[in-house]
């Protein structure tokens, strides 16, 4: 069973990673007809940016859960299709956390 993990583009800017067994352009009409209720509701209209087929569904969740905890900066590299910039983008948040908590605990 075919799925597909995609990002959306609101139009407050904010991005929406979703998931879908149906056609793509389907999915992202519903979104914009506003059949699809929740985040992108009231962020209409949205546009389709990027998209990641798998052929086992258990493989498009896993990679659907990833994406919805990166940073902002981690998804605008995916999109990019930036993959060398990833890594360098993990390594940055968790440093950038640990100097936080460094910093909050003196």
């Amino acid at each position: 069973m075919e799925a597909t993990v995609y990002i959306l583009q609101c139009s407050d800017g904010a991005f929406y990673t979703g998931l879908t067994k149906q056609n793509i352009e389907a999915r992202v009409w519903e979104h914009n007809a506003g059949i699809c209720y929740g985040y992108t509701r009231k962020r209409r209209p949205v546009t389709l940016v990027f998209t990641e087929t798998y052929d086992r569904l258990t493989d498009a969740i896993a990679r659907e859960r990833q994406i919805k905890g990166w940073s902002r900066a981690k998804k605008q590299a995916l999109i990019k299709l930036d993959y060398e910039g990833l890594p360098e983008l993990a390594r940055n948040r968790v440093g950038t956390a640990a100097v936080r908590a460094s910093t909050s605990s003196a």
